[in-house]
């Protein structure tokens, strides 16, 4: 009876619960790669630290509705700060971390009134692409900090204020360990206070549930989001700076994304609401990362075994309603692009128009060898295959509306298949730009049917893990032995094409660019295309006309991996090797931004997009050395900033917005009514236009009906609302 009375406690059970799951999660961790109990203790400690960073991920989450990809990073240049003071100028440690805490409070002020408040209304995509801005940017101070300093660079912990130390088996825990250890669970008691009984905290909650609902009640949510932001900073340079003490901090580089990859898959894992569960996820990542590298010690294992770990959680998670459910809709970057509008398709001036814009843009591309040096060539080739890349993520995230932070991984792919090919295989270099196009294709499909349940903000956590897995662990030859490591010849095409000059190969590139843009073309205008489109936009209205959303979606992820990895195999030969560095996260964060910046929805947008990004870089050696780290600034995070901020279409907004004008001065040259111009001028001249210029509505909308845009019956009443 008392058995069956404790088992009928809620509490009692819970603990039974985690009780039993912690006994299975030690028996598995010790059966796949076991460790000693002090080693588990340490990963402990790490994942308790990474959970810090993680619940600010998921603060500014809930208070904005999007990934902060510089979680890491803003507390990156606090923390550095405090350590540097502690290791170069001597400060004291009790002493260095206020100004650690009070440079956070700075910091994140700043960003939010700089640049987070700027883009408030603007689309959430749009504000996730302004976070990786702001990575870039705190980034680059974090690098020129140590000059302050003497150019100081370690990598080593240092020394803790108190002297106590422990150990367990063979693990030596020291000050460093013993602070962490008791900061975690303080620092995790105050935030929860903070949100639970302050007026600040409450409003925070307030605002996180319904900014709208905050707003009309009262709270300054602009304001709130400040205070949200800071705390994020907070959190994250306790963070770095605790963890400097325990593992060490290498001064003086780029933070990377592991220790970010690590947080948001904590946060992913508890949905980015449920702070106990993503603390627990912290520490038992943590724990696995430490098991692994004790066991193996091979740290590349880590980042596709965490990738596997956080699908799995994810895809098991059961799908409910609330505030994480991310619609598709709040992750469109920007509209559709609008066709030439069918009245004014047929003119001969319009024909002329498109057939001058299309054949000069070609002729330009063909010339540019005989005025371009071999080195330019070479970079116009790059740009070539970038610009693949773009177009593969315009069918992926800007029609499908599925959010790919990792294209470049298919990249990798298509370049280790591809070379994998030509050289063991000696397949002709067409065949192997199929045969990696093919192995890209069935790539992008495994990843996409956990899209069937992952939606969004989640999605898009799972493509940049498997970036970081593959940059690490598919493209390691120490692992997959059949990585080509050796030089990847330029064999002739058929036998007896030859394609070694770089002008050659060149066109080659040229070739293959053309006839994926004329691939993406053809599937835009077939049913196939518009099916994506449709679910984009509405799946469920899609599905009630029997439109298969898994097929469509399934159909986008396969055409853009065939497209991402039919330009690795390209690059790996116009690279004649195979290496890591192209492919690492940061170059997926690259195409990414390079599209939305071009115009996510917009084909040339994103060829725009990679001249503007890929194209700068060449003209930037040009200047002198003191000017480059400025100009690279401003050809990656402040160019992107910059563009988001005067066109927050992308490049796509100019260029169309162009055509529209051009096409409405020849509609008013030939005296036809256009309705989807008129709109645009209707919404531009605003409702208090006078009587003698206001549109005529009844004709305009009759006009539509005509052209089959509107059914007639629905004009008219249409026309009665208005008047």
């Amino acid at each position: 009876m008392g058995v069956q009375a404790l088992l009928d406690d809620r509490r009692a059970r819970t603990a039974a619960y985690a009780v039993a799951a912690i006994a299975a999660f030690y028996w598995v961790l010790q059966r796949l790669w076991p460790a000693p109990i002090g080693v588990l203790v340490q990963g402990l400690v790490i994942g308790g630290l990474t959970s810090l960073l993680a619940f600010g991920l998921a603060l500014v989450y809930r208070s904005n509705r999007i990934i902060n990809f510089a979680a890491g990073d803003l507390g990156g240049f606090p923390g550095s700060l405090g350590v540097l003071l502690v290791l170069g100028s001597g400060v004291p440690y009790l002493l260095a971390l206020p100004v650690a805490l009070a440079t956070a409070l700075v910091v994140g002020a700043l960003v939010e009134l700089l640049f987070i408040r700027r883009f408030f209304k603007a689309p959430r995509l749009i504000l996730t692409v302004v976070t990786i801005a702001v990575s870039q940017i705190l980034a680059l101070g974090t690098v020129l900090l140590p000059e302050l300093f003497d150019d100081i660079a370690t990598s080593d912990s240092f020394k803790s204020p108190i002297g106590l130390e422990f150990a367990i088996g063979q693990t030596v825990f020291q000050g460093n360990e013993v602070i962490a250890l008791l900061a975690v669970p303080i620092v995790i008691a105050g935030l929860i206070g903070f949100l639970q009984y302050t007026r600040v905290g409450l409003a925070i909650r307030a605002s996180a549930e319904s900014a709208d609902r905050a707003a009309l009640l009262g709270v300054p949510v602009k304001r709130v989001q400040m205070v949200v932001w800071m705390v994020a900073t907070v959190l994250a340079t306790l963070a770095i700076f605790l963890r400097a003490g325990v593992v060490g901090l290498p001064i003086g580089s780029v933070l990377g994304p592991t220790i970010l990859i690590r947080a948001l898959a904590a946060a992913v894992i508890g949905r980015m609401e449920r702070l106990p569960t993503i603390f627990v996820a912290s520490l038992a990542l943590g724990v696995v990362e430490a098991s692994i590298l004790f066991s193996t010690s091979r740290g590349f294992l880590v980042d596709p075994i965490i990738f596997v770990i956080v699908l799995v959680a994810l895809v098991l998670q059961r799908r409910r309603g609330g505030r994480t459910d991310d619609d598709a809709s709040s992750w469109q970057a920007a509209r559709d692009v609008r066709p030439i509008p069918r009245e004014l398709r047929d003119l001969p001036e319009v024909r002329v128009g498109i057939r001058v814009a299309t054949w000069g843009a070609l002729a330009i591309a063909v010339l540019l060898p005989l005025v371009f040096t071999d080195s330019q060539v070479n970079l116009a080739g790059v740009i070539a295959i970038i610009a693949m890349v773009g177009v593969s993520l315009v069918v992926l995230t800007g029609w499908a509306g599925q959010v790919s932070l990792g294209q470049i991984a298919f990249l990798g792919i298509g370049a280790a298949v591809g070379g994998w090919l030509t050289t063991t295989w000696h397949w002709d270099i067409l065949l192997a730009i199929v045969g990696a196009g093919v192995a890209g294709a069935a790539a992008a499909m495994v990843i996409g049917l956990p899209a069937l349940r992952i939606r969004g903000l989640f999605l898009a956590v799972i493509t940049l893990s498997f970036a970081l897995a593959t940059s690490s662990w598919f493209l390691n030859p120490e692992f997959v032995h059949w990585i080509p490591t050796e030089r990847i010849p330029r064999l002739p095409l058929f036998g007896r094409v030859a394609i070694h000059t770089e002008t050659r190969f060149y066109y080659l590139t040229l070739a293959v660019l053309v006839l994926s843009l004329l691939m993406v073309r053809g599937a835009r205008r077939s049913r196939t295309g518009r099916v994506i489109i449709g679910v984009k936009e509405n799946a469920r209205a899609a599905q009630s006309y029997g439109v298969n959303a898994t097929s469509a979606k399934l159909v986008a992820f396969a055409v853009s991996g065939f497209i991402a990895a039919a330009a690795g195999a390209l690059f790996v030969h116009h690279q004649q090797s195979l290496g890591i560095t192209p492919f690492t996260v940061g170059r997926s964060r690259d195409a990414f931004m390079m599209v939305v910046i071009g115009g996510l929805g917009s084909v040339p947008g994103a060829i725009l997009g990679a001249i503007y990004l890929e194209g700068a870089s060449y003209f930037r050696d040009s200047f002198p050395s003191f000017i480059r780290p400025f100009l690279s600034l401003l050809t990656t995070s402040g160019g992107v900033l910059l563009v988001l901020l005067l066109l927050p279409g992308g490049f796509s907004q100019l260029l169309y917005g162009g055509r529209d004008r051009l096409l409405r001065k020849l509609a008013d040259r030939r005296g036809l009514v256009v309705p989807s111009l008129v709109a645009d001028v209707r919404t531009d001249a605003g409702a208090g236009a006078d009587d003698d210029t206001a549109i005529d509505v009844r004709s305009v909308l009759e006009d539509a009906a005509a052209a089959e845009e509107l059914p007639m019956e629905h004009a008219e009443e249409a026309a009665e609302v208005h008047a």
